[in-house]
């Protein structure tokens, strides 16, 4: 028998045994399109998890970066000493140093005077820091007394910021402290702050009277061109305090996205979700193809005396599971670039639907059949000839 035989037939008959009982079909495929979706939206929530959470660190402009060893993330940084990143002026390689300041603080609404918590990023203007245009453009005003730049990217629910600035409305507060709005820029949110100001760090210790200039919570460190970041690194770590944690842009990012994956609660629902959808298709296409095997042990066992051998109803059986990956993967696939447009309007975090993650999920699905065709194959060793007499 040649390859194409030992794959057709079996394949034949696992399709004509399906499509015999629509009803069961329609189930068992809604089954594995539930499971799909399921693990869609999963990966898609964990990724744009992973993304927002990078947002900020990705837009900073240095190669070395001085975090407190007891920050879990920038959004729950723990204050140091800024003496530890004037040091690092001392290693050769480091041509300018920055602090960063960061805190959580309520945001009056301009309309309608609800107040919603978004981060407030503070930072020398000079230092451009950010590599974001809109920021770097606005260095002149964030020079001034009491100004900052909103974030349009913020959840609708901080107000028409926009329409309210045209409209020459720029006056709010900040942790009940009066502030001008005097431009926005785009950064985007994430799980851990619904919107983002940045202002100079002046106007930052002015809007938290409680913090000081020499508690920093980042240090940007940048190089002389030419300059080896992890040779630096090392350097770094036997000058500076044990106290902070010395990381290169590759590993800050690293470190943001390993926060959300393995501290929070959310990312090990993220995952949880992701093995519950699996189970759930397994467990239906299991039962699909278990019954369809008892359902039809007499004419197995008869092929069986025509001498069809045992691997043949093997592949007959993977090619069912094959069949109904395929047939509930589609419409899944289909149904969750649509949902996944519909989050992303929501949440107002990204949510790309990429090929990587299409051949992930398919490759998931496909498993989960195949281990439900596996589960069910013990059924055939019951459909014996002596069972027809």
């Amino acid at each position: 028998m040649n390859i194409t035989a030992w794959f057709y037939f079996p394949a034949r008959l696992a399709w004509r045994q399906l499509i015999f009982d629509r009803t069961k079909l329609i189930a068992a495929t809604c089954g594995v399109l539930f499971a799909c979706m399921l693990v869609f939206m999963q990966l898609g929530f964990r990724d744009s998890l992973y993304a927002s959470a990078a947002s900020a660190p990705i837009k900073l402009n240095g190669d070395l970066f001085l975090v407190h060893k007891q920050s879990e993330a920038m959004w729950r940084s723990i204050p140091f000493k800024r003496s530890e990143l004037m040091r690092a002026l001392g290693n050769p390689a480091v041509a300018e140093v920055y602090p960063l300041y960061l805190a959580l603080a309520p945001f009056k609404n301009i309309e309608t005077q609800v107040k919603r918590t978004l981060m407030v990023y503070g930072f020398d203007p000079d230092s451009m820091i950010f590599d974001i245009e809109d920021i770097q453009n606005k260095r002149i005003e964030l020079r001034l007394k009491d100004t900052v730049l909103f974030d349009e990217y913020s959840r609708p629910e901080f107000g028409p910021v926009r329409p309210l600035l045209e409209a020459g409305r720029n006056g709010t507060e900040i942790n009940d402290y009066k502030v001008i709005i005097t431009g926005l820029f785009r950064l985007g949110i994430s799980f851990a702050a619904d919107g983002n100001v940045v202002t100079s760090d002046l106007n930052f210790m002015r809007i938290f009277p409680e913090r000081s200039l020499s508690n920093i919570d980042v240090g940007v460190i940048r190089l002389h061109p030419g300059s080896s970041a992890k040779q630096t690194q090392a350097e770094l770590s036997g000058q500076l305090n044990e106290s902070v944690n010395i990381f290169t842009y590759e590993e800050l990012l690293q470190h943001e996205k390993d926060y959300w994956a393995n501290m929070a609660p959310i990312g090990f629902i993220f995952g949880f979700g992701t093995v519950m959808g699996l189970v759930v298709g397994l467990v239906i296409v299991y039962q699909i193809l278990f019954t369809d095997i008892a359902n039809h042990r007499n004419e197995f066992a008869t092929l069986k005396a025509m001498g069809y051998k045992h691997g043949y109803f093997i592949r007959v059986v993977f090619a069912s599971a094959f069949f109904l990956a395929l047939l509930g993967f589609i419409p899944g696939y289909v149904l969750s670039v649509g949902l996944y447009h519909l989050a992303e309007s929501q949440i107002f975090m990204p949510m790309p639907m990429t090929f990587s993650k299409v051949i992930t999920v398919f490759t998931f699905i496909l498993s989960m059949c195949a281990m439900a065709g596996f589960l069910a194959i013990h059924k055939l060793k019951a459909a014996s000839p002596a069972d027809m007499f």
